[in-house]
């Protein structure tokens, strides 16, 4: 089954975001990396504001 674009779009946005790594609990001693550990949060994010505005630009 195909998905329509924007699913198609977000789903290779979180894609990029896994490609750098995937955080495990138990390491503890490396750096932060927000692209890499809270990939799927930011992605979610950006679609949420996108959709604020869209919603705000329709209603006006």
């Amino acid at each position: 089954m195909r998905l329509p674009r924007p699913f198609t779009a977000l789903l290779s946005l979180v894609d990029k975001f896994e490609e750098r790594g995937v955080y495990v609990p138990g390491e503890d001693n490396g750096a932060l990396s927000p692209w890499r550990d809270f990939g799927w949060l930011i992605a979610a994010w950006l679609v949420a504001i996108g959709v604020f505005i869209l919603f705000f630009a329709l209603a006006a």
